[in-house]
């Protein structure tokens, strides 16, 4: 059974910081890239980051390049964000998703190729 957990997420104030963490089991987690997507109340599903299965390519928003940081532990099939200056258009739901690919470059940043998908950890950040 795949599972992906995410957990870190919480209530903090802007400019602070929070490192979320996703929790893979149930797949080869090396076979695949892994990314971060955020939802807000209202609005559709965004790509925040990703990386590929080895670590070398770690593409980010441009809303959020230079704050945030992707990063992953293929010994312990866990893939990590590093939230930094946060600030309130950072709230919203934040999920990992798996892609099965040994693709070490260009990687996909809509939803719809990304699965499977963990449930999510919100994150609120207050002015």
């Amino acid at each position: 059974q795949v599972q992906l957990v995410e957990s870190g997420g919480g209530l903090v104030q802007t400019g602070g910081s929070l490192r979320l963490s996703c929790a893979v089991s149930g797949l080869t987690f090396s076979s695949y890239a892994m990314a971060w997507f955020r939802q807000a109340p209202g609005k559709e599903r965004e790509f925040v980051a990703a990386i590929t299965w080895s670590g070398k390519y770690t593409p980010v928003a441009d809303s959020v390049r230079g704050r945030f940081t992707i990063s992953r532990d293929n010994t312990k099939n866990t893939v990590d964000l590093e939230m930094d200056s946060l600030k309130p258009d950072d709230t919203g739901t934040y999920y990992c998703a798996a892609l099965r690919t040994y693709a070490d470059y260009l990687l996909p940043t809509r939803p719809r190729d990304y699965g499977p998908w963990g449930q999510g950890t919100q994150v609120t950040v207050s002015s």
